[in-house]
């Protein structure tokens, strides 16, 4: 017996709100710039609707969908697609396991997605720890979380840090929470990260610890909070803040991704 959408009910507990406005997923599509040579990522299908109008344009998709309902629906109702591969697994252990057994493992390829509002950072930053990385990210996520990750100096978070590390990022346009079923709480936003080609030349843990220590405490002076956390003592902070021009009264907010890479640089030689 087939699976009939129409007794699908949007699970809560997998965060599933399904985009219904034609208009939006074209939008979409031009912002990730689809082209037929491309092959593309799609995080959680669920109905379809964005799978479909990827196909018409990429030379092949990957949609992975955690949800086994759904994937038996999307079976059904792309069975005639040959440049569709459809996954039943959930994204982040396909992210970690079974991505080196597809085409994406030493191609160029793109990730287009409308993701679970929960599940944005750590996705990012799984993403961000693969080997072959994708050119372009394009994601609808909630409009607050957008706008953290576009912050500038004065304004940065530890999220924003995270991934302007790895790209350069930008919200293209956002989306009414009217325009999804169910409709949730929130509006969205169509973000589109283009990541850089340049291998980072500092090594990640030891990055991420040191931004981690920087945010530690938000009312905190920088210095106190690498004192604190990295178990330095304040004088030596101090003298390193002098050699590469950073004012002793700076927040971690204050830095962008430059000054951290100096202050790495200055930390662990």
């Amino acid at each position: 017996m087939g699976y009939n959408i129409n007794m699908f009910k949007p699970s809560k507990k997998l965060g599933q709100n399904f985009l219904a406005d034609k208009k939006i997923l074209d939008r979409i599509i031009d912002v990730a710039n689809i082209e037929k040579e491309d092959v593309v990522l799609e995080i959680g299908p669920g109905q379809g609707s964005l799978t479909h109008a990827l196909c018409k344009k990429a030379g092949g998709v990957v949609a992975v969908e955690k949800d086994r309902g759904l994937f038996e629906y999307l079976k059904g109702k792309f069975s005639g697609l040959k440049n569709l591969d459809l996954v039943n697994d959930d994204i982040l252990r396909f992210l970690e396991l079974r991505i080196k057994n597809y085409e994406l493992r030493n191609k160029r390829y793109k990730i287009v997605a409308n993701i679970p509002y929960y599940l944005t950072s750590y996705l990012l930053r799984k993403i961000f720890s693969l080997e072959n990385k994708p050119e372009i990210i394009v994601l609808m996520i909630q409009k607050e979380v957008a706008e953290r990750i576009v912050a500038q100096k004065g304004n940065m978070n530890l999220l924003a840090v995270s991934v302007q590390m790895f790209a350069d990022s930008k919200i293209e346009f956002y989306v009414n929470k009217k325009s999804f079923w169910p409709q949730p709480k929130v509006d969205s936003a169509i973000i589109k990260l283009k990541v850089k080609s340049k291998k980072l030349k500092v090594d990640e843990e030891k990055f991420f610890d040191l931004v981690k220590a920087g945010f530690g405490s938000k009312r905190k002076l920088l210095t106190n909070n690498l004192s604190d956390k990295l178990k330095i003592s304040k004088e030596k902070v101090y003298n390193i803040f002098k050699e590469i021009g950073l004012d002793e009264k700076v927040r971690a907010q204050d830095l962008g991704i430059e000054d951290w890479k100096r202050l790495l640089l200055s930390i662990y030689g």
